[in-house]
């Protein structure tokens, strides 16, 4: 469970009563692909064959293009997850961050969902050790048009996010 019981109206786009800009939507989801790209060899160690996750991650950066109806996005980013359900540890963190990063189109809170995952994946791998450094990448890949509304997000949904944001 990553999504809040509560939304934060900075992360609801202007349109349905939040604050979130487009351009600020689309550049959370073009971080959230980057960060499940970053883990995606995870993923493809294991399952080569699978190219779900590549393809929600290629969906989400579709979607920010406006390549992409969101429905779309979020039908890949469910695909990807498919491709999670039969796995275990890294490979799984891995394919659920792609999945997670196809459907910040739908909802921008998915956002950390691709982040923490990924970071799962990482820690599931490496350990905490590489946990905080693949962290301290993410956070050096933040736009800083968006860089302080992911901090203060993360602060917010780190315990319903496994803590991963501040171990």
């Amino acid at each position: 469970m990553i999504l809040p019981e509560v939304r934060d109206p900075r992360m609801v786009t202007i349109r349905r009563g939040g604050s979130l800009r487009d351009e600020h939507h689309q550049l959370l989801a073009l971080w959230a692909a980057d960060c499940a790209e970053h883990v995606l060899e995870l993923f493809e160690t294991e399952r080569c064959d699978d190219a779900r996750p590549q393809q929600a991650i290629s969906a989400a950066r579709a979607w920010a293009a406006g390549e992409m109806p969101m429905m779309r996005a979020r039908a890949l980013g469910g695909h990807a997850m498919g491709a999670a359900r039969p796995l275990r540890g890294a490979a799984r963190f891995a394919a659920c961050s792609a999945g997670q990063a196809a459907c910040v189109g739908h909802v921008a809170e998915h956002d950390l969902g691709a982040a923490a995952y990924a970071l799962k994946a990482v820690r599931s791998a490496h350990g905490d050790p590489a946990l905080r450094t693949e962290r301290e990448w993410q956070r050096g890949q933040l736009p800083e048009q968006i860089r302080d509304l992911v901090l203060e997000d993360q602060v917010s949904r780190d315990t319903i996010c496994w803590n991963v944001f501040s171990l």
